[in-house]
Formats: structure tokens, C-alpha cells, sequence
């Protein structure tokens, strides 16, 4: 096992390659959004064949992510990411030079490659959770989980750009290559933490699925999808379409609302740390996004600048609850859980997120934004009531 001093300066590094590569599985998963416009532009789709394409990705996520986690929590975190990674890079890289229509295959290949990036999903959050002692965890995951809007701002300043160049699908090489060089410094500079040794004849630990708190944070994180999506999968789209941005100005737009999404999980963790508890703030950061929802849907009946307003202030709120999520999830379900739990974490984060930009771009289709966002305010509504916070545990476990 590696002495403090080693293990202090290691931890640090490890996470910054952590969030790299993350970053690179986001700006593919997530990126799609931002080749809406083009796709519907140069192939004809209507808003909800343009959202299945959005939701191929995250549809690949959620078959595997309990799987990349099961393998996580036995045989480590560096092989199971690297290994996604290079998938991730084939499939996507296979979409980008496919010579093929929009349709089936290419549906095929973004799933697979959305199954690769699983493993980083599933992986990376043990793999802080090993590194980082409880007083710091909830910083440490916020920075981790800076990976996200980091990788849509990253999608969104370079994929309309490129698309605009060489098409949409093509520009997803960026992604690729990225997600190449991340498991390569996955290999080299990403170890699995130390991992206390099991003692022979030891009885398995027991499930941490015996009492419904671990299930009740995995659900009130699944409603708490909507709202992020509904503003991440649509605000490139909205400002295109409703409020007349060129593409590239609106890419920007989301882009810059991201980086400042990414220090609000940043402080949102630090906030965690400090009160000693992961759900409290989530409780209230999901107040917040209904707010959102419902004053961006006013905007857009009565007053447009506020609605553009909301979606900057939405890009922040509604993904500052996720590391407090992965936190109390892997807290709560302790060392020889943490990768299978974190895996069902994300699988139902993903199922919903699979379903959303589709879903909702038919509803906004029939009934226009203002009800589709009104609509979509009652998740994390109903989150607020879901989220367990007075089975959490007073301090969080080390």
C-alpha cells in the first residue's frame, strides 16, 4: 500500500485523468444534441427522429453500465476504462466514416459506442470513492462530475463547427480520438486504489438493497434527469429555432452555461462536505430546478429573454445534483458494492435520459415549449418528495 505522501499526491492525478476521460465519453454522449440542427437540415428528420439519434448513446449506456461495474468491483477500475474506451472510440469512429443513410446501422453504432463509455460511467466514481477519504469525497466527486458539462461544452464549441465542414456524423471522429488518448493515460497514469485485503473464509458482504434508501436516491436521480436534459438535449435547438441564434452562437451559449455548470457541482460538493450531508442539498437544488422549468416556460410565453435566461441558469442547476447522487450511492453502498450500485445509478439516470430527448420532442412538437417545459417541471417536483433524506446516514462513512 502506498505511504500518505504518495497517496496524496497520486489521488490528485488520478483525477484529473479520471475527468478526462469522462470528458471525452460526454462530449460523445452528450455532444449529440448539438448535431440536431444539421441532422434535421441535411437529412430531413423531424424533431423526434433527430431525438432517437440523441438517445442512441445513452440507450448503449444503460445495457451495460451494471456489468462495467460488476467487473469494477472485481478485477479493478484501470482495465475495465481503458478497455470501454477504445470500444467507445471504434463504434463512434465506424459511425463517422459509415457510408450509409441515417437509420439502423447507425443507430447500431452509436449504442455500441455508448456501451463503451459506460465503463468510464461505471468506473470512474469508484475509483475516486478509493482514492479520497470522506471528508473531501463530495469535492473530489464534484470535480469529477465536472466531467459532464465539461465534455458538452467541449462538444459545443467544436461539433457544429466541424459538422458544418465535414457533416454531422463525420465530425464525431473528434470524440473518437479522444476517447483513444484518455485510455491510453488511463493505462499509464490511472492505478486502482489500494483496496483492503478479504479475509479468508470471510462471509460475503450483504447487499445494501435490504432497506429501500439506496433505491429511493437511484429514483429521485432518475427524475432529477429530466430537467437536465430537457434544457441540455433542447436549448441548442431552442435558441436555433425560436429565438433565431446562428448555430454556432447558440453552441457557444450552451457551451459557456456548462463550464459554469461544471464549478456549480464544484461548489455543490464543497457545500456537501461542509453540512455533512449528500441529500439535503439534492433536496434542495431539485426545488430549484422546477423553478426553472416553470419560469423558462413563462419566458417563452410572455418574454423571451427569460427564457434564454432560464436555460443559462437550468444548465447550472440541473446537473449540480448528480455528484451528490454518486456520492451518497457509493458511500451508501460501501467498498464491495460501490461499483454495481454506482452501475444502477447511472443505468436509471440513462434509461430516462434515453427516453427524454424523444419523449419530449414530440411533446414540445404537439404542444410547444412553454407546456413541454411545464410539463417536465413535475420530476423534480416529485424528486423533492423522493429523496430520502431522513434515512441518510448523520456523517458519511470512511
Amino acid at each position: 500500500m502506498p505511504s500518505d505522501v504518495t497517496r496524496s499526491r497520486r489521488r490528485w492525478l488520478v483525477l484529473a485523468v479520471g475527468v478526462a476521460a469522462q470528458t471525452a465519453a460526454c462530449s460523445f454522449v452528450y455532444g449529440m444534441p448539438f448535431l440536431v440542427p444539421l441532422l434535421r437540415d441535411s437529412a430531413g428528420l423531424t424533431l423526434a427522429q433527430a431525438g432517437a439519434f440523441v438517445g442512441a448513446p445513452t440507450a448503449g449506456l444503460l445495457c451495460t453500465l451494471v456489468l462495467w461495474g460488476a467487473l469494477a468491483d472485481r478485477h479493478g477500475e484501470r482495465g475495465v476504462m481503458s478497455a470501454g474506451l477504445l470500444l467507445c472510440a471504434l463504434a463512434v469512429a465506424g459511425a463517422a466514416l459509415a457510408q450509409a443513410p441515417p437509420g439502423p446501422l447507425l443507430l447500431v453504432l452509436l449504442g455500441l459506442g455508448g456501451a463503451g463509455a459506460a465503463s468510464v460511467f461505471a468506473a470512474s466514481g469508484r475509483m475516486v470513492m478509493g482514492w479520497f477519504g470522506a471528508h473531501e469525497r463530495g469535492a473530489a466527486m464534484g470535480i469529477r462530475q465536472t466531467a459532464q458539462p465539461l465534455g458538452v461544452a467541449l462538444a459545443g464549441l467544436a461539433l457544429p463547427t466541424l459538422a458544418g465542414v465535414v457533416g454531422p456524423f463525420r465530425s464525431l471522429l473528434l470524440p473518437a480520438v479522444l476517447c483513444v488518448l484518455t485510455a491510453v493515460l488511463v493505462l499509464l497514469l490511472a492505478p486502482d486504489p489500494p483496496r483492503p485485503a478479504r479475509v479468508p473464509g470471510a462471509a460475503p458482504v450483504r447487499s445494501p438493497y435490504r432497506t429501500p434508501v439506496l433505491w429511493r436516491v437511484h429514483a429521485a436521480s432518475a427524475l432529477l434527469v429530466v430537467p437536465q436534459f430537457a434544457v441540455a438535449a433542447f436549448a441548442t435547438e431552442y435558441l436555433v429555432r425560436e429565438q433565431g441564434w446562428h448555430v454556432t452562437a447558440a453552441g457557444a451559449f450552451v457551451a459557456a452555461s456548462q463550464v459554469a455548470g461544471a464549478i456549480g457541482r464544484i461548489v455543490t460538493g464543497i457545500w456537501s462536505d461542509r453540512v455533512g450531508s449528500r441529500l439535503r442539498p439534492m433536496r434542495r437544488i431539485a426545488a430549484g430546478a422546477t423553478a426553472v422549468l416553470l419560469l423558462f416556460a413563462l419566458g417563452d410565453a410572455v418574454a423571451g429573454w427569460l427564457a434564454v435566461a432560464m436555460l443559462a441558469v437550468g444548465a447550472v442547476v440541473t446537473v449540480a445534483p448528480n455528484g451528490l447522487a454518486f456520492t451518497s450511492t457509493a458511500e451508501l453502498a460501501g467498498p464491495a458494492w460501490s461499483g454495481r450500485a454506482l452501475g444502477l445509478q447511472n443505468t436509471g439516470q440513462n434509461a430516462v435520459a434515453s427516453m427524454v430527448p424523444a419523449a419530449l420532442g414530440a411533446l414540445v412538437g404537439a404542444t410547444g415549449y412553454g407546456v413541454g417545459f411545464a410539463l417536465a417541471a413535475l420530476a423534480p417536483l416529485a424528486a423533492i418528495g423522493v429523496t430520502p433524506v431522513s434515512g441518510e446516514r448523520s456523517s458519511p462513512p470512511s
